[in-house]
């Protein structure tokens, strides 16, 4: 996959100065790559609710999560729902909604479960399993988020949600995208392969690029709708420091069958 172009259309932004992306990859032994085939997200062993901020601007990106407030009931599944910072706010809004959440980590799932506006009738959080059809029926979600998720899971994500999104459901994806400041900030060790790195605390990153990220949910048989880089800028005015930002912000379809004529 060639982001040559990419990268020089990044580099041109005054946003971006030229800084190396050449950083050399290591080999993995056996013990590693077993390692991150079976450990699970660590950011919740060393973090409570109070480190995650609460997403409120979900429904400001992402018109598919208004319908409910005309009247259409929606069926949402959150992959990968931490401590409920996505969730919350939804519910709090009071949404004509009803939210299936899962979760890698069983300590997250607790902790949704713990917050008062848990509530079964209107949300159910799991723990993730290959298989959701288990808790979730079949091509009943109408919409699936992935925020801030695959790029940690990616090396062991099976679609699980695939086969629970309705014929014409939604996936909102938003997530690091390539050459964000976080990537460049990563030294040549922690390079475990293409734009995947992993840190100190054992967690991983992946960061997409467009035509990956297209490719990921074309072999899963996903129409692309939106798919575009959003740049932004982090700004600490006591340190003094301004840093940019890429995101890669995404809408995919499961199209729906064409009718056979009569």
């Amino acid at each position: 996959m060639s982001v040559t172009g990419e990268l020089d259309s990044l580099e041109s932004s005054p946003a971006f100065p030229h800084q190396s992306t050449c950083l050399r990859e290591r080999t993995l032994n056996p013990e590693e790559l077993e390692k991150l085939r079976t450990d699970r997200v660590s950011d919740f062993k060393q973090n409570t609710t109070n480190f995650f901020k609460d997403r409120h601007w979900t429904t400001r990106e992402f018109d598919e999560l208004k319908n409910c407030r005309e009247g259409q009931k929606l069926v949402l599944l959150e992959a990968g729902c931490g401590v409920g910072n996505c969730i919350f706010p939804l519910l709090e809004e009071d949404l004509n909604i009803f939210i299936y959440a899962c979760d890698f980590s069983p300590r997250a799932v607790e902790f949704v479960k713990q917050i008062a506006l848990y509530c079964t009738e209107r949300c159910q959080c799991d723990l993730t399993k290959d298989e959701l059809q288990a808790t979730i029926q079949v091509e009943t979600v109408d919409v699936a988020t992935l925020i801030f998720v695959l790029s940690a899971i990616l090396t062991r994500c099976r679609n699980p949600w695939n086969k629970c999104i309705r014929p014409g459901g939604i996936v909102l994806f938003r997530d690091y995208g390539l050459y964000d400041h976080a990537m460049l900030r990563f030294k040549s060790g922690n390079k475990l392969g293409e734009n995947f790195y992993t840190r100190q605390d054992g967690t991983r990153s992946f960061f997409f690029s467009r035509e990956y990220l297209a490719g990921l949910f074309q072999q899963a048989g996903f129409e692309t709708l939106v798919n575009e880089y959003v740049l932004r800028e982090t700004v600490n005015k006591k340190e003094g420091l301004c840093v940019p930002r890429v995101f890669l912000q995404s809408k995919f379809r499961k199209p729906v069958p064409s009718l056979s004529p009569a």
